[in-house]
């Protein structure tokens, strides 16, 4: 019995300690992990497909995370908070706008530095912002545009 009891140890000890690195592993690369980095904000008259998690890039390589989405009970404009690596140090006059990873890829905050000599700061908000491309509304009118010119 003894035998048995010192085998079931071992194994549960063994998946312990494949779940601990699982676990790690899994909190690693979610990026859920501190970030390291500032926050800014952005207002945008739409802000579809960008939720918590959302990468946020300038030219094209991953520098931040949106933390979290709104709406602005005032203006009504969708809210996005984002961190960006500390080490990027954003003009004041950096443009943001929602872009695409494809025709059906996901989407993601792109960010455009300008040639501002002053820096953004934590809290700043960007100003000049674009909303996403409404594909849906693009393919209507030149299919309804095609259709009036027969």
């Amino acid at each position: 019995m003894e035998k048995g009891r010192a085998f079931e140890t071992i194994v549960g000890f063994f998946v312990l300690i494949v779940a601990i690195f699982f676990f790690n592993y899994v909190y690693t690369k979610s990026g859920l992990k501190g970030v390291d980095g500032y926050l800014l904000t952005a207002k945008f008259d739409r802000a579809d497909g960008l939720a918590e998690g959302t990468d946020v890039k300038v030219s094209g390589i991953r520098v931040g995370k949106v933390v979290c989405t709104s709406v602005d009970p005032d203006t009504f404009f969708a809210v996005v908070k984002f961190y960006v690596s500390k080490e990027l140090k954003l003009p004041k006059d950096t443009s943001a706008n929602v872009s695409s990873d494809g025709l059906f890829g996901g989407k993601y905050l792109s960010l455009s530095p300008g040639g501002d000599d002053e820096s953004l700061k934590e809290g700043d908000e960007i100003a000049n912002t674009t909303g996403p491309i409404n594909l849906e509304s693009l393919i209507g009118k030149f299919v309804f545009s095609q259709n009036k010119s027969n």
